[in-house]
């Protein structure tokens, strides 16, 4: 047996899970640190990359899910740990308001959490929809997982943005404990029975964990798609924390109006997912090379424009720059996504979860390092400049990364099949 449609939709409700807690992290909290406490944004920066950084450990978790079975107890595990997390940094907030060193030590331990969650969770997660999938829906079952888990992301920034005003440290700790409880049950129900019945490939040759990922680097496919992943998320990432304070010191945007900015932003990634979907998987509009390019030369030019705006200050069209932002990063991702579920399945057998782990610490590096980058040269900036052209500048750089991943992803992949999203049969 193979997963039916109804349990890979069931399984996207934990990527939905998954998101809702993280976007509190990288939003509604970063938002809260750097104008609300008036810290440096290269604080929760380094809290961030923190968390992406100790998902380093992607393929050894995706690496005993391919050798010890039952992903089941992996994806929630990681998530009853990630819920913790998530209670853990919004209490670290509360605590950094009244006592600095007390409140950064409970965060340090509540972004190590998430970390170690996401990588438990996620990697278990996304291996088991590659190995039990059937080879024609693969494409799309990496089209609605995201696209759930978007909508997680869009709906829970929205509504907290809107719980949130006016903002109280109690009414911060009730609605995260919530949100954590509320997903973590919602990850148990999903996924339970799930497993049962599935085809198992075993390890046809057990394996110490070093040399089982060093039989994947050798793989040039998966060399090369994760040096692309590493680059392209740099630029991913490096908008995440600086948006939210962007939007709060140049625009004035309380911390509900920021939250609901992150959600709407969010709202185009779903559309921009969404769409390729549809175009690519329904109508079999371009390839994988092409739609990764114009992802990445789409978010170029939405940065551009935040950056231009800069000047008009309060009132300025940041919105619907940020939603732009948001459908060109789906457009880009979606595609990426796609090319990951399929070549995750390629190579030597019963190896999903590691290169699924290998490519999921790459990006968690350049995500950590994007994201912490990205603040550190803001707070820099804002040392020798005005808010406005502080962000601004960032905003360019950032640009130019993702024309350079564009370039990228043009010379390394190929061009002439349709996007691994929507191949049939693969």
């Amino acid at each position: 047996m193979t997963l039916s449609w109804l349990s890979i939709v069931r399984l996207g409700l934990v990527q939905m899970a998954l998101g809702a807690i993280v976007v509190l992290t990288t939003s509604t909290l970063n938002r809260l640190m750097v104008v609300e406490l008036a810290l440096p944004a290269v604080l929760p920066g380094f809290l961030v990359a923190l968390h992406y950084g100790i998902q380093i450990t992607r393929p050894n978790w995706g690496f005993r899910s391919d050798t010890l079975g039952n992903r089941t107890i992996w994806i929630v595990g990681g998530m009853a740990i990630l819920a913790l997390g998530g209670i853990g940094a919004a209490a670290g907030v509360v605590v950094l308001e009244r006592a600095f060193w007390p409140g950064l030590g409970l965060s340090v331990v509540a972004y190590a959490a998430i970390g170690l969650g996401v990588g438990t969770s996620g990697t278990s997660l996304l291996a088991l929809l590659a190995t039990a999938t059937a080879p024609h829906r693969r494409g799309a079952a990496a089209t609605i997982t995201w696209l759930m888990m978007i909508f997680g992301i869009a709906v829970t920034a929205g509504v907290v943005g809107g719980l949130l005003d006016p903002y109280t440290p109690a009414r911060l700790m009730v609605i995260v404990s919530a949100t954590a409880a509320t997903v973590l049950v919602m990850t148990a129900l999903a996924v339970r029975g799930v497993e049962r019945g599935l085809v198992v490939r075993p390890e046809p040759e057990p394996q110490p964990f070093f040399a089982a990922l060093a039989e994947v680097w050798r793989e040039r496919q998966a060399r090369n798609f994760t040096l692309f992943v590493f680059l392209s998320m740099i630029a991913y990432f490096m908008q995440e924390l600086i948006l939210e304070p962007y939007a709060g010191l140049v625009f004035a945007y309380t911390p509900g109006q920021s939250t609901q900015l992150a959600g709407a932003q969010n709202g185009g990634v779903f559309l921009g997912m969404l769409t390729v979907g549809i175009m690519a998987t329904g109508f079999r509009i371009g390839s994988m090379r092409a739609w990764v390019a114009a992802g990445c030369l789409g978010s170029a030019a939405a940065l551009l424009t935040l950056a231009a705006i800069a000047p008009t200050g309060p009132g300025g069209p940041i919105l619907p720059a940020a939603v732009a932002l948001g459908l060109f990063n789906g457009m880009f991702a979606v595609s990426a996504i796609g090319a990951m579920m399929k070549l995750a399945g390629e190579g030597r057998g019963a190896r999903e979860g590691t290169r699924m782990g290998l490519w999921g610490a790459a990006q968690a590096i350049a995500a950590g390092s994007g994201g912490l980058a990205g603040a550190a040269a803001v707070d820099v900036m804002r040392r020798v400049t005005a808010d406005a052209p502080a962000f601004a500048t960032v905003f360019i750089v950032e640009a130019a990364l993702f024309v350079a991943a564009a370039i990228m992803a043009l010379v390394i992949m190929e061009g002439r099949a349709p996007a691994p999203a929507l191949q049939p049969g693969e």
